[in-house]
């Protein structure tokens, strides 16, 4: 029977799913409403740790236009000081990854004797780097590797997965066709392992935005949008600081979903599905 594509169906799905996610965040401000009671009710506080959604956003809006109440600094100069931050982190990691990934993928000596180094220091929480390394390499440096290290691994364990998964008969082929090592290595293997790669990078971001704000919770540079969470706790004001996390949560689901389109585009056109 031959499939009929209904366009009616695609804007039916699609309605569906944004009445489901609109539904969605409703119960989560719901919830938080709640939960925001719930703390200040059993903790006898005037100013409740836990803000409501109404106050949380009430200091976004205030924020967005005139800057923190305590530095008067804008949103914007906050938020650039972790991006920045962020994308060199995540520069680091793709340079080392994606050369380290393709080797390890391709050579099994290599694989066999990193693969203990590797099992060894992935679990480890990124976070767990983060004092040590601000007193290592200073606080901006010192919050950029532990970025790097964040995303390093995903990106890292993900090429090597699609190096392996390469259908062998390419590589055959474009022997007998008479490539070259180094042309299967750049024509073969890299093409193939991008949408992998590509997962990895999704995967890496969001961890790498854990690791920021982490990261930035040590600095005593006035920085980031991690330390002004923690500068705004410091001083008791609550709703100021769930607007940066709410800032941090946009900046998150923005990142990644600019990676989920990519990785979508890039898959569609190579033809892979993963």
């Amino acid at each position: 029977m031959e499939f009929k594509y209904d366009k009616h169906n695609k804007y039916h799905r699609l309605a569906r799913g944004t009445v489901i996610t609109i539904i969605s965040l409703v119960v989560l401000l719901w919830v938080w409403w709640i939960a925001s009671i719930v703390v200040k009710n059993a903790l006898d506080f005037n100013n409740s740790p836990l803000a409501t959604p109404g106050e949380a956003f009430t200091a976004l809006f205030d924020l967005m236009r005139h800057g923190d109440p305590m530095e008067h600094r804008s949103l914007s100069s906050w938020v650039w000081s972790s991006l920045s931050k962020f994308l060199k982190g995540f520069i680091l990691a793709l340079a080392v990854a994606l050369p380290f990934g393709l080797l390890m993928g391709t050579f099994k000596t290599l694989r066999e004797f990193f693969t203990p180094w590797i099992e060894v220091l992935r679990p480890i929480a990124p976070i767990a780097w983060a004092p040590i390394f601000v007193i290592i390499f200073q606080a901006t440096n010192g919050s950029i590797m532990v970025v790097f290290v964040g995303i390093f691994f995903p990106l890292l364990t993900n090429i090597i997965f699609g190096v392996q998964k390469i259908d062998k008969t390419l590589i055959d082929a474009s022997k007998t066709l008479g490539a070259s090592n180094a042309q299967i290595f750049l024509k073969v293997l890299v093409p193939s392992t991008i949408p992998y790669l590509m997962n990895g990078i999704k995967v890496g971001l969001g961890v790498g935005w854990m690791c920021i704000v982490a990261a930035e919770l040590y600095n005593s540079t006035l920085s980031g949008i991690g330390y002004y969470v923690k500068f705004m706790i410091d001083n008791f004001s609550y709703d100021y600081a769930f607007a940066g996390i709410i800032i941090i949560a946009l900046l998150g689901l923005l990142t990644t979903g600019v990676a989920e389109y990519v990785s979508k585009i890039v898959s569609k056109r190579m033809g892979m599905d993963i």
